[in-house]
């Protein structure tokens, strides 16, 4: 599958064509483990139980990926958590960009695999070099909002320090995954929701924000449940 970004580098501002043919997201990557028994906590408290082992890894169905600005849903408990995202053309070229891992909260609570098949992934379409940013890499902020019912709430904020770096992320997939690293992409895995709950809104949107290069990159997104037809 091919995917239309855009390299946003020092250097200049191009359409980048990228061509994957895997996509896995992690899970309970936080560094501090605090922080992971945070989320842990957050998820068990909705019947989500917790892995065997931390941190880990789910395929997930290339077909799911969306740049689009709308989804469509399956009931009404859904939610995205923001991430950061690396395209990985082969291990000495990769691009970071910003996505959502929006996941089936119910489904959830039986099956986490088939969970991130049923939403998809979302990403923003622009792209930075891996290179640009991997020396002050712990500083990048990343932050999401949600809307509810008119309300707009910050729902997640924190320095990329929180979280496995990429070093440490592709160590850890290629760990896992027996073939080179190449033609694909991974989603980091979140933070902790600054509300301690799952926020089922109609909008989410997210930052990345490099302040030493002063630039960000951005996602937004609707979220539309099937609840078209009439109930009798």
């Amino acid at each position: 599958m091919e995917l239309d970004l855009v390299l946003e580098s020092k250097q200049e501002r191009r359409e980048l064509p990228f061509r994957y043919n895997r996509m896995v997201n992690a899970g309970y990557v936080g560094k501090n483990q605090e922080e992971v028994r945070r989320h842990l906590e957050e998820l068990a408290a909705k019947g989500i139980p917790g892995p065997k082992s931390i941190p880990v890894l789910y395929p997930v169905v290339c077909n799911v990926l969306s740049l689009d600005p709308a989804i469509e849903v399956y009931g009404n408990e859904t939610s995205g958590e923001v991430e950061y995202v690396l395209c990985v053309v082969t291990e000495d070229e990769i691009y970071v960009g910003l996505g959502s891992d929006h996941t089936d909260r119910h489904l959830e609570e039986v099956d986490i695999p088939r969970a991130k098949q049923i939403c998809p992934n979302l990403m923003g379409r622009t792209v930075w070099p891996l290179k640009e940013v991997e020396n002050h890499w712990d500083d990048l902020l990343m932050n999401a909002n949600v809307v509810k019912d008119g309300k707009d709430s910050l729902y997640q904020e924190g320095r990329l320090g929180l979280l496995l770096n990429p070093v440490e992320l592709m160590s850890f997939v290629k760990s896992k995954i027996a073939s080179p690293l190449e033609n694909l992409i991974i989603f980091s895995g979140t933070m902790g929701m600054l509300a301690g709950e799952f926020i089922f809104s109609q909008k989410f949107s997210a930052k990345l924000i490099d302040e030493k290069l002063n630039r960000r990159l951005e996602i937004s997104y609707d979220i539309k449940p099937l609840d078209y037809l009439r109930v009798d």
